[in-house]
């Protein structure tokens, strides 16, 4: 099996790290939805209101444009942006003040097509950090490995010249994964193992060729599902389990879309699996396994249409923002949809603790929710940018990351000790 590894200049800046004076106590937010991908946020209780003394901004930077979210170690914020349209552009940033610790860039940008452009071409996949090394991915199908300290170059895999596919059209968008030795990853018209310390690739699965309908949205994850641990992953036309040791896609489900626009992140509730896509429905697929391997049977189908917000499931049901720019809320055992909300934003980023939901709204509010199965209901909600909010939000210990379109916003929040 081939193996590729290909490095280039990166430029640096550096300037003396700041770090918190206060030990934290539960898990950063390394990744895309958080230390265990679900959106599930642990450590103290989040108060009931979002006014006043319970949520102040600590501080405010100004920065490129982007989609990605932030990832947050113990002392620094890590986030992306695109330059002047041609080059992509990686900070780190203290904690607790905002200053820039180091910059890095490369150039990178490209024009995504058709309705994608109207909310811009910046950079759109949030990095992986395993706690020595970033893990970014950019626009032109390229994933970069940086030393979290210095922002200096371990390696970089470029997939359009390696693997000799197609540039994404819509450029990388699926978020790494980072799972023990190893980083998973939707590109290069497929689904790809890496050594996450050289950048060597192990294998590729679900090859789908790449190019206009290639080279999926939606961002893998692990599951253990009928007792095996594998990854789950939603292609631009279905959604599989893959082994990950042998990249054997153990089964795979066809996944009804408009045009591969399956963009959320799937969720795992016991042995099933829900999803939904754009222009289409949701659905909950069972998966079980005999002596002949894995069956996959649908065991229910509404017309919920997800677009791009990846949902929470809080005891048995979950909350899921729409097309329509509802949010409803669906019991996963019969497929009911218990509610629908009014309107609000095109599109909302999620995160739960309890029964309490935080969604950052693509028009700068964050709103507040009780997890509710017979009715929506807001607790509070409070404007925090006048920008708008395309990426996830990022919550760990006491403080909320909010990537405005242009800006970066650390807002602290009094918790409740328990």
């Amino acid at each position: 099996m081939k193996r590729f590894l290909f490095c280039s200049l990166t430029v640096i800046s550096l300037t003396t790290p700041n770090t918190l004076s206060h030990a934290q106590d539960t898990p950063q937010w390394n990744q895309w939805r958080g230390p265990n991908r679900d959106g599930i946020v642990s450590g103290n209780d989040w108060p009931s209101t979002l006014s006043g003394e319970a949520l102040k901004q600590r501080w405010r930077v100004e920065l490129p444009p982007s989609y990605s979210g932030p990832v947050v170690s113990q002392d620094k914020v890590f986030v992306t942006g695109t330059e002047n349209e041609d080059v992509e552009v990686v900070f780190a940033l203290s904690r607790s003040t905002g200053e820039q610790i180091w910059r890095v860039e490369w150039p990178g940008a490209m024009k995504v097509p058709f309705f994608a452009a109207a909310n811009g071409s910046w950079i759109r996949a949030t990095p992986a950090f395993d706690g020595e090394t970033l893990f970014v991915a950019g626009m032109r199908d390229v994933l970069v490995a940086l030393d979290a300290e210095s922002g200096k170059e371990k390696w970089r895999v470029d997939f359009v010249e390696s693997l000799k596919t197609p540039l994404p059209a819509f450029g990388f968008a699926s978020s790494p994964l980072v799972d023990e030795n190893f980083v998973y990853v939707q590109a290069g018209g497929a689904f790809i193992k890496l050594d996450k310390r050289t950048g060597n690739v192990i294998w590729r699965a679900l090859d789908d060729g790449g190019g206009m309908f290639g080279s999926a949205f939606s961002s893998p994850t692990t599951a253990t599902i009928c007792g095996k641990h594998q990854l789950l992953v939603q292609t631009r036309e279905k959604l599989a389990g893959v082994d990950p040791a042998s990249g054997t896609v153990l089964w795979e489900q066809v996944v009804p879309s408009y045009r591969g626009m399956n963009i959320l992140t799937p969720v795992v509730y016991g042995d099933a699996v829900f999803t939904s896509s754009y222009q289409n429905n949701a659905w909950l697929y069972r998966v079980s396994q005999s002596a002949d391997g894995y069956e996959v049977s649908q065991a229910w189908e509404n017309n919920a249409k997800g677009y791009m917000s990846t949902p929470v499931l809080i005891e048995g049901h979950v909350y899921l923002h729409l097309q329509n720019q509802r949010f409803t809320c669906i019991n996963l055992e019969s497929g009911e949809r218990t509610w629908t909300s009014t309107p609000f934003g095109k599109y909302s980023s999620l995160a739960a603790q309890g029964v309490k939901i935080l969604a950052l709204d693509q028009e700068g509010e964050l709103l507040l929710i009780k997890a509710n199965p017979k009715e929506f209901e807001l607790i509070d909600r409070r404007k925090v940018s006048e920008d708008e909010t395309w990426a996830h939000l990022a919550i760990t210990g006491g403080q909320i990351f909010v990537r405005e379109l242009k800006a970066l916003t650390a807002l602290e929040w009094k918790l409740v000790e328990k």
